[in-house]
């Protein structure tokens, strides 16, 4: 399928898939079994998403420092993107480090 501008939509999602399957070292082939066309309306390229849009459906992987609690960082975002919702789903804090009872 062509998207706007003449892309072909099909191809670059491929490309954009194996580059990333080269960025994390994978060497896989893809077998695409049928090909549907996709509607312009619902959905992006991955390089041209506004910012806005991985703002309002998009997930931020954050690697906390030590320090600052998990709901300073959530105020944080809020702040820094100019939302009213945010949170995190499971813990922020660090993983333990150091050998202690029962831990490797």
């Amino acid at each position: 399928m062509s998207g706007g501008g003449g892309v072909d939509v099909t191809a670059e999602g491929r490309r954009f898939i194996e580059e990333i399957d080269g960025f994390c070292g994978f060497n896989r082939r893809w077998l695409v079994r049928l090909e549907e066309p996709t509607d312009e309306r619902y959905g992006w390229l991955p390089r041209s998403r506004p910012l806005e849009k991985y703002i309002e459906y998009g997930v931020i992987n954050l690697d906390k420092p030590p320090g600052p609690t998990s709901h300073e960082v959530v105020a944080w975002i809020k702040r820094m993107f100019g939302v009213q919702r945010a949170g995190h789903g499971g813990t922020l804090e660090p993983q333990p480090h150091g050998g202690g009872a029962g831990r490797p």
